[in-house]
C-alpha cells in the first residue's frame, strides 16, 4: 500500500515534539486524527514505528530508521520541488548568450555583472563569432539570445534595439596620429588597416566603405583571429584596428586608442539583441526584461520584440 508524503510529515513533526499532543497543536489537526493516521501507516508498514506510553511517544528503532529514511526522501522533494520552480522563474538552468564584441568594458559587460548578480544559479554559456554565424546559430537553436550590431537583414525574429558605442582606432603607439585627440576617416585612406573576419570586424569593414566612399578605402590586412591577436598585431606596429569603445577597457602593450569622428562627431555603431519567439528556454526573459529595464528609453523602439 502506497505511503502519502502527509504521513511521512506528520511521523516526523511526532519524532520531533515526543508528544501526540504538541504534535497535534503543531499540524492544526485533532489528536485523535493524527493517532488514527499514525496507526494507519503502521498498519501499511506492517512495523510498530512509537512507542507510547504516559512518558510520551518515542520511536522503536525500526521507528528511527523509517524516520531518517523519510526524512531525505522529504528532503530531497523539497530540494527537486525548489530546483524546479528556480527553473520555471528561469532563476536557474542554462543561457547561451551570441557575442562578438569585447567583455573589457562597456554596457555588455555591466549588463552580464548584474545578471550574474542578480541570478547566480544560472550558467552563462557565451559564444564569439561573426554576425552571420551567430544569427545561424539563433535560426538553428543553438544559442538562446545574441548582441550584435545593428542592423542584421538576414534576421525575421525577434529584437530590441539597445545601446551604441562608439567606433574608436587602434593604433601603434609611436603612430603620428597618436598625437591627435580625435582621428577623421580621411586620415585612415593611405594606412595599412587590421580587419578581422569575426565579431564586429565585416560591420566596421561597411562602416569604413560609406564614411570613404571606395569599395578599396585603404590597404586592408585581413586575419581570421580574435581581438586579443589583432591588437597584439597593433602593438607590433602591424597596422591600425578600427574597434569598438568596449575594447578600450584592457591594457594592450603598445596600443594607444583615439575616437574616429566624422563632419558630426564620433561615429556609432548601435546595438541590438536577437532572439526566436519560440525559444521556450524559461533563462531567456528574466534576461531580457533585464536589458528592458536597464534600457527603459529604447524598450518601445519600432520593431521592438
Amino acid at each position: 500500500m502506497p505511503v502519502e508524503f502527509r504521513d511521512l510529515r506528520w511521523a516526523i513533526t511526532v519524532s520531533q515534539h515526543r508528544s501526540l499532543r504538541q504534535a497535534a497543536e503543531t499540524l492544526r489537526v485533532k489528536q485523535s486524527t493524527l493517532s488514527r493516521r499514525l496507526r494507519n501507516l503502521e498498519h501499511k508498514l506492517d512495523s510498530k514505528l512509537f512507542e507510547r506510553t504516559n512518558g510520551g511517544t518515542r520511536p522503536t528503532v525500526e521507528g528511527q530508521e523509517f524516520l531518517e529514511d523519510a526524512r531525505r526522501v522529504i528532503g530531497e522533494a523539497e530540494a527537486m520541488t525548489a530546483r524546479l520552480k528556480t527553473r520555471s522563474r528561469g532563476e536557474s538552468g542554462r543561457l547561451t548568450i551570441g557575442i562578438h564584441t569585447s567583455l573589457s568594458t562597456g554596457n555588455l559587460r555591466a549588463t552580464l555583472l548584474e545578471h550574474r548578480q542578480r541570478f547566480p544559479d544560472v550558467d552563462r554559456h557565451f559564444v564569439d563569432g561573426a554576425s552571420e554565424h551567430l544569427i545561424s546559430d539563433l535560426a538553428s537553436s543553438a544559442i538562446d539570445v545574441a548582441v550584435l550590431a545593428d542592423p542584421n537583414p538576414n534576421w525575421s525574429g525577434r529584437s530590441l534595439l539597445l545601446w551604441s558605442e562608439r567606433v574608436v582606432a587602434a593604433l601603434p603607439a609611436n603612430h603620428p596620429l597618436t598625437g591627435r585627440d580625435v582621428v577623421h576617416w580621411g586620415e585612415l585612406r593611405r594606412e595599412p588597416l587590421l580587419m578581422s573576419q569575426r565579431g564586429p570586424g565585416p560591420e566596421l569593414f561597411k562602416l569604413l566603405i560609406s564614411k570613404l566612399g571606395s569599395s578599396d578605402p585603404c590597404t586592408l590586412l585581413r586575419h581570421d583571429v580574435g581581438l586579443d591577436r589583432l591588437l597584439s598585431l597593433v602593438g607590433a606596429d602591424w597596422g591600425i584596428l578600427l574597434a569598438l569603445e568596449s575594447a578600450t577597457g584592457a591594457d594592450y602593450p603598445g596600443v594607444t586608442f583615439r575616437e574616429v569622428h566624422d563632419a558630426e562627431g564620433p561615429t556609432r555603431l548601435s546595438f541590438r539583441v536577437y532572439w526566436r519567439q519560440a525559444n521556450s528556454n524559461p533563462s531567456l526573459r528574466p534576461f531580457l526584461d533585464l536589458l528592458r529595464e536597464r534600457y527603459p528609453d529604447l524598450s518601445t523602439y519600432p520593431g521592438a520584440g
